[in-house]
């Protein structure tokens, strides 16, 4: 979404899964950027663009194969600050005169970062109590720097961690300080920002204004559907579309049969009574149902699913009497799963309902003004649009809901189990207080049976899996140190009230090297 106010930063991306954590940092900062695929950063591109400063990503590849990405060298001549993050470091010492080799072992976790030299201005804050806790994932390191170039900081595995050439306003690091393991990451951004003279003015407001403008200059005059499924990203959707084009907008709320308990009647009454926004409530649960029965593996699940809300958005679409755009409430953590971000090199790790999930040919074009924003980001852009904090800080709920909360194969009895399974968990979370302090939490019903013992009789139930995580943006997240005392109380409320489960466990994975989701 290109802003013609602002000054701008340019974040060119070579496919590192957490490129995107640069752009919220930045944005934490007030400044406005964008991600373009190293491909597409052509000196037209750049002319047009007229970046204030670049930044560089970390990517997969290795600068030492033949035909690995590399920066256009008229970053190099642009005049403006440029940083170099991981990977972004190693082309530009290959790319300007230095050396990289591939390292005896891959590097991966934290590291503590000495100095060499703390009164580099990007350095400002840094060091000031000693080493500095970095978070490193690379296996080719720098071995000899480019002309012109001084090292400002050491690792134990990387020599050069921090470097620069501040004649030019080259700098380069080969940690990563977007990321939440580098605790004084954001320090370093600001500091780079600062210098390349940004002022800080992008806002939450801002890019309200330049969504609506946006959306009004896609759609014109045509109507839209908004698929909504109660969730903050498609009410937020909704309501910023709404405040767009009026009247032409018209949300289709789809019951496939994998919503949480009572579901289908908070999102169609709170959307009827709150806002004046026309709503259709389509019941289509036995066509997903159906389609879903015996299917195990979560790929198909998750295609299977994106198709047939394709099949009920188009059929209404016809009913409103011809939208031709199809709006929805993606986000970035779904885009970076399902395929990369703006054409870019990233791995895909699953498809998304939304996003991956999309068959290939469809009668609408898509509006998704979300889709470079974060969780806790669109939360503030639904303040900003007055939505009111109870319904805004609601947990994250999947497109294809329940669905992928039951690996292994799907049946009308299953999701009923784990429905009210669910709603039990989710009950015991507010009656403890904790809602709040949780990014999300639900359960998984697991694919196996499992021995137990009630009164005097054997049973042979379903196993379940309690998942609860914390995070700031959906891409990392870490699991909620609930208390013995609470999991053995869910888990006795769970066996009692819910026939068909007899086994609960608790999921601490963290995110990574698991999903938040289990499929």
């Amino acid at each position: 979404m290109t802003s013609d106010i602002h000054d701008r930063l340019l974040i060119v991306d070579f496919g590192s899964q957490v490129t995107q954590l640069i752009a919220r940092r930045l944005r934490e900062a007030s400044i406005y950027c964008e991600i373009h695929p190293f491909q597409n950063v052509t000196d037209g591109f750049l002319n047009d663009f007229d970046p204030k400063a670049v930044i560089l990503s970390g990517g997969p590849a290795s600068v030492l194969d033949e035909g690995s990405p590399r920066a256009p060298k008229a970053v190099f001549t642009l005049g403006v600050p440029v940083l170099g993050i991981c990977y972004g470091q190693q082309i530009m010492m290959d790319q300007l005169g230095g050396k990289v080799e591939a390292g005896l072992e891959r590097e991966f976790g934290r590291a503590f970062v000495t100095a060499s030299d703390a009164s580099l201005p990007l350095l400002d804050g840094w060091f000031e109590t000693g080493d500095e806790q970095v978070w490193m994932s690379h296996g080719d390191r720098v071995t000899q720097l480019a002309p012109g170039f001084e090292v400002y900081g050491t690792s134990p595995n990387a020599p050069y961690a921090i470097t620069a050439d501040p004649a030019r306003n080259f700098y380069a690091v080969q940690f990563h300080p977007e990321v939440h393991h580098t605790p004084n990451g954001a320090r370093l951004y600001r500091n780079f920002t600062d210098m390349a003279g940004f002022k800080g003015d992008w806002t939450m407001g801002a890019y309200k204004d330049e969504a609506i403008r946006k959306i009004r200059e896609q759609v014109g005059d045509e109507k839209v559907i908004c698929g909504l499924s109660g969730g903050v990203d498609s009410s937020v959707a909704a309501v910023l579309i709404h405040e767009a084009i009026g009247d032409q907008l018209t949300c289709v709320f789809v019951d496939t049969g994998l919503m949480r308990m009572s579901e289908a009647d908070e999102v169609v009454g709170m959307f009827r009574d709150t806002y004046n926004i026309p709503l259709i409530h389509a019941d289509e649960s036995d066509l997903f149902l159906d389609a879903l029965a015996g299917v195990s593996d979560p790929e198909v699940k998750r295609k299977t699913i994106g198709k047939l809300f394709i099949d009920v958005f188009e059929k209404h679409a016809k009913s409103v009497g011809g939208a031709r755009f199809l709006a929805q409430g993606t986000l970035y953590p779904d885009v970076i799963e399902s395929v990369s971000f703006s054409g870019g090199p990233s791995v895909t790790i699953k498809s998304h309902h939304n996003v991956g999930g999309l068959p290939e040919r469809m009668d609408m074009a898509l509006v998704e003004p979300l889709r470079e924003l974060f969780k806790d980001e669109v939360r503030a852009l639904g303040r900003e649009l007055g939505l009111p904090d109870s319904f805004v800080g609601r947990h994250p709920f999947p497109g294809p809901g329940l669905a992928i909360r039951c690996p292994g194969e799907i049946t009308r009895e299953k999701i009923e189990i784990l429905r009210k399974a669910d709603a039990v968990y989710l009950d015991q979370i507010r009656r403890h207080g904790l809602y709040d302090e949780i990014w999300q939490a639900f359960v998984a019903i697991l694919p196996v049976r499992t021995v137990g013992v009630m009164g005097d009789g054997r049973t042979y139930d379903f196993a379940c899996a309690l998942r609860a995580v914390t995070s700031v943006d959906g891409m990392t997240a870490d699991y909620y140190p609930f208390t013995h005392e609470f999991l053995g109380e869910t888990a006795t409320r769970i066996i009692n009230e819910v026939n068909g489960i007899n086994r609960v466990t608790y999921d601490i994975t963290s995110k990574p090297p698991g999903t938040i989701e289990w499929e």
